[in-house]
């Protein structure tokens, strides 16, 4: 027992990195007294560190703590993203404004922030059930909090307020529909779980009812029709910052548990090949559920993107929709459709990072989140304004950018897999989508400043930033094997 304990931890270094980082964080609080943000360089310290040990588990394919958590390709690959979204945010909040008026508050901030990418991490590597809901809560409370950090302001504490209850409603729902699973199978391990239901002749309906209850909490989580009321409400009243983590890295986190969790339990082992279609258990839709999910995502989030003043809610409905796109390679049931979410994950890191890195540098210096209020910064701060509508249009996905590439595999990995219906869907709604990403970028260069308003300057950090989320879109446009590999060799999942 001692043995496999030791083992066990040897292979927990980089979440074990980041709980010491969070009890560092802690101490410093209560012992350094000083304006500037000690907590914030510790907490990057400690993400750098954990992502470095996390390269040393590439290759690796186990089960530790008696099959509670994975290290396989699939989980390193997801760690490596989180831990990469992890330190932007970190940049990004030690040169928020909004977060100035609490800096007594910091190492709160980051203490709770270091809580939710442990949540994130387990989230992506948990096998059993009870391991995945412990995971999934560690999450969703540090998120809670975040969500209402600046709680003087009104729209904060709404939308921390309508956080938690929708939070705590979904994450009940999914919590009985898990007990539902467990009663029915008598396993909590995922691939357990898969054996119990093929040694069965029939499946009942409450084993559809208790997956569908245990896709509410999931859903939730990425933000998917219709699931995602939340979304808007909370994404607008949030710090940006935590805006931010929420629309790519939570969801990042939830993506990879939602394609865990069905492609163990649910996959017909007997239909499992290299490179073929894979087959689900005989008696379970969740295909047809999550395709249907997928084309509702798409629809709602871009025409109600459309109507939106707040660049937030803008981006907000706009990852709800990405959230739908995601959904496309879920379904497929194939290595190439994860190997095409896995693609686009990465390029989506980049360029929703940065439309919401230039909106809080806009909303530093113009303090607005209007994008009325946006008219003629392409001329007070064309740097900036050039690299938001890089990014804009590689949300959209244009040639020649990231985002290009990234619809592109998974749009023909849905082809390949069949379903014409949703690619269909898929390629009308990005049409939309370039109408309100489009629309920033004309209030930025089509309408003059007013005489009184002059350049607008930012320092080098800044611009180094922007240049590092800049770069990779413009040349993963170009040249994209490398990733594209890293995917399709990360595709491989513990159990199958």
């Amino acid at each position: 027992m001692i043995e496999q304990a030791l083992h066990s931890i040897s292979q927990f270094y980089p979440e074990i990195v980041i709980i010491l980082t969070l009890c560092v964080i802690i101490v410093a609080d209560l012992i350094i007294k000083s304006d500037k943000p000690v907590t914030g360089w510790i907490m990057l310290g400690g993400l750098v560190i954990s992502g470095i040990t996390i390269l040393f588990q590439a290759g690796q394919n186990g089960s530790f703590f008696y099959n509670m958590v994975v290290v396989d390709p699939f989980a390193v690959f997801f760690k490596l993203l989180l831990v990469l979204a992890g330190i932007f945010v970190v940049l990004f909040s030690l040169q928020s404004k909004e977060l100035d008026s609490y800096y007594t508050r910091k190492g709160e901030y980051y203490m709770l922030l270091s809580g939710m990418m442990l949540g994130m991490m387990l989230m992506v590597s948990s096998t059993n059930l009870l391991m995945i809901y412990i995971a999934f809560e560690v999450t969703s409370i540090s998120s809670y909090v975040l969500v209402g950090f600046t709680k003087k302001e009104t729209d904060s504490a709404e939308a921390s307020t309508k956080y938690i209850i929708y939070g705590a409603v979904s994450s009940g729902i999914m919590l009985y529909g898990i007990s539902i699973l467990i009663g029915f199978t008598g396993a909590t391990d995922l691939a357990a779980i898969n054996d119990a239901l093929q040694n069965r002749a029939d499946i009942p309906m409450i084993l559809n009812i208790s997956i569908l209850m245990i896709l509410v909490g999931m859903g939730f989580k990425i933000a998917v029709v219709p699931f995602h009321f939340w979304a808007p409400d909370v994404y607008e009243g949030a710090p940006i910052t935590i805006t931010a983590i929420l629309a790519v890295a939570s969801k990042t986190a939830a993506l990879g548990l939602l394609i865990r969790f069905f492609s163990v339990s649910f996959i017909d082992s007997n239909g499992l090949t290299a490179t073929g279609i894979w087959q689900t258990i005989e008696g379970i839709h969740w295909t047809t559920l999550l395709g249907g999910m997928a084309a509702l995502a798409m629809i709602v989030g871009n025409l109600t993107a459309l109507r939106q003043d707040n660049i937030k809610r803008m981006l907000a409905y706009s990852s709800i929709a990405h959230a739908g796109y995601l959904l496309m390679g879920v379904v497929i049931l194939a290595q190439e459709g994860l190997a095409s979410i896995m693609l686009y994950l990465f390029i989506y890191l980049f360029m929703n990072l940065g439309a919401f890195y230039v909106a809080m540098l806009f909303s530093n210096s113009i303090q607005t989140e209007s994008i009325e209020k946006y008219k003629g910064l392409g001329f007070r701060a064309p740097l900036e304004s050039i690299a938001m509508t890089i990014f804009l249009v590689s949300l959209t996905g244009i040639p020649p950018t990231g985002g290009f590439v990234a619809k592109l595999y998974i749009f023909s990995a849905a082809i390949s897999g069949g379903w014409i219906w949703l690619v269909t869907i898929a390629g009308i709604t990005t049409v939309i989508s370039l109408f309100y990403y489009i629309r920033v970028v004309k209030n930025m260069f089509f309408y003059k400043p007013e005489s009184n308003e002059g350049i607008i300057q930012f320092d080098l950090p800044s611009k180094t930033i922007l240049l590092i989320l800049l770069v990779p879109i413009l040349l993963f446009g170009i040249y994209f094997s490398p990733i594209l590999e890293f995917a399709k060799n990360s595709v491989q999942i513990f159990g199958m």
